[in-house]
């Protein structure tokens, strides 16, 4: 949680070569790059299947690369493979995008479909059009540093003479997360042009501050203040959001209310709890009621 109300909505505000715009970029590139390579290994898409170029490798270890993918719980089959275009065009919105794949591997032509389909109206002669790529590459570097090898044992009588394993994509969220953090972390940066080579790059505004690396997101011009409402451009403000009174970090009440103070307030809650199965085929709940203590900026 930020001042920036980045979950309200279609009020969401982003200010152009800002933080807030790195992190929307960059979220939006790995969640293309994350449900193509899903799709890839699911078999949903005509264009690509599983990464099969892991099987040339040697492991280091007494094991092998096999598998594909895995299915999550709730997974849906669509009727038919459909090509790249079709399945993004099928998507209404970002996070369906996400939810409507359900497998893994193939993360190169995932990344390289993120590339060609978010890379390519980049210019690489502006500040703005640097910055946007950076961070794109810098949201698909954040799944590829974060796939897991996952085995399975075979053998006879449950031995395991036999250890194949297989690369499995992180959780959505775990991106996300770590995405979060390289926000609340951004680098500041300018353009900077080598006259010899006539060779654009961004590096740190000052040289004081360490140069972002690859996986680093970058802007150029500071935020807005976020504290007080702007409907100019759109800023909801902080005023009536909820708090954390033990933080210290940005959901702290110190720093979310910008120094307002706020109130406690005692609100009476009901939700659902032990619940049990009913054969057949029910799932009954009781209603549980209890206090719960909110804090709300001023």
């Amino acid at each position: 949680m930020t001042r920036w109300h980045a979950d309200g909505g279609d009020d969401v505000v982003v200010v152009a070569e800002s933080r807030e715009t790195a992190y929307v970029y960059a979220i939006s590139t790995a969640g293309v790059a994350y449900t193509i390579t899903r799709a890839c290994s699911r078999g949903d898409l005509t264009d690509c299947s599983c990464d099969k170029r892991v099987r040339n490798k040697k492991p280091r270890g007494n094991w092998q690369w096999g598998g594909c993918s895995e299915v999550t719980q709730h997974s849906v089959k669509p009727p038919g493979p459909l090509n790249t275009i079709e399945l993004l065009q099928q998507s209404s919105s970002f996070l369906e995008l996400v939810s409507v794949c359900v497998c893994l591997q193939d993360i190169h032509f995932g990344e390289r479909f993120s590339r060609e389909f978010a890379d390519v109206r980049e210019s690489r002669d502006t500040a703005e059009g640097l910055m946007n790529l950076h961070n794109n590459e810098a949201g698909r570097r954040s799944i590829r540093a974060r796939m897991q090898r996952v085995c399975k044992c075979h053998g006879m009588s449950g031995s395991c003479s036999v250890r194949v394993c297989w690369r499995k994509l992180p959780q959505f969220r775990v991106v996300g997360d770590a995405l979060a953090a390289r926000y609340e972390g951004a680098s500041h940066v300018k353009l900077v042009e080598k006259k010899r080579r006539r060779v654009k790059k961004l590096r740190a505004i000052s040289r004081d501050l360490k140069q972002p690396n690859k996986t680093d997101l970058v802007f150029l011009e500071e935020s807005p203040d976020y504290c007080e409402r702007n409907e100019t451009l759109g800023i909801l403000g902080t005023r009536g959001r909820i708090c954390n009174r033990t933080s210290l970090g940005l959901d702290g009440c110190r720093l979310l209310c910008c120094g307002r103070g706020y109130q406690t307030r005692v609100r009476d809650v009901e939700e659902k709890c032990r619940c049990r199965f009913v054969w057949c085929c029910n799932v009954v709940c009781d209603i549980c009621r209890y206090k719960r203590e909110e804090h709300i900026c001023n």
